[in-house]
């Protein structure tokens, strides 16, 4: 028979982040070692509350070569992942800001638009 393990022991369960921030935004970096730089997200980690961003957080990792996967070795370079708290979404005219919602009637329901709080323009690409 098992037994119970008590709930003190166990591992507490992850805490996914509300994350504002969605793949392929651009955004600026307001703290850190990259401070002003603008780059495109790549991917978005919500339980680490990271984001990795397209030329920010430059680390170098020494890689073994690997001929049945075409990887050469020696020293590559790549991105990090920043906390999302460090970055902020970027608009068409370049003004970094915060991300608020908006409810859009598109036809038949209703919809949950990304909106920047500076200016009010929309940030969801048009599907």
């Amino acid at each position: 028979m098992a037994q119970r393990i008590f709930q003190r022991h166990q591992n507490k369960p992850k805490v996914k982040l509300k994350v504002k921030i969605k793949k392929d935004d651009n955004v600026k970096v307001i703290a850190g070692r990259d401070k002003g730089k603008i780059g495109r997200v790549l991917s978005v980690d919500p339980l680490r509350g990271k984001v990795l961003v397209e030329g920010v957080s430059m680390v170098k990792r020494h890689t073994r070569p690997n001929p049945q996967r075409q990887i050469k070795g020696g020293i590559a370079e790549r991105e990090s992942p920043i906390a999302i708290s460090n970055v902020m979404v970027v608009t068409s005219g370049g003004v970094a800001t915060r991300v608020g919602y908006r409810m859009e009637n598109t036809g038949t329901a209703n919809r949950r638009v990304r909106v920047a709080k500076k200016g009010g323009e929309t940030l969801d690409k048009k599907a």
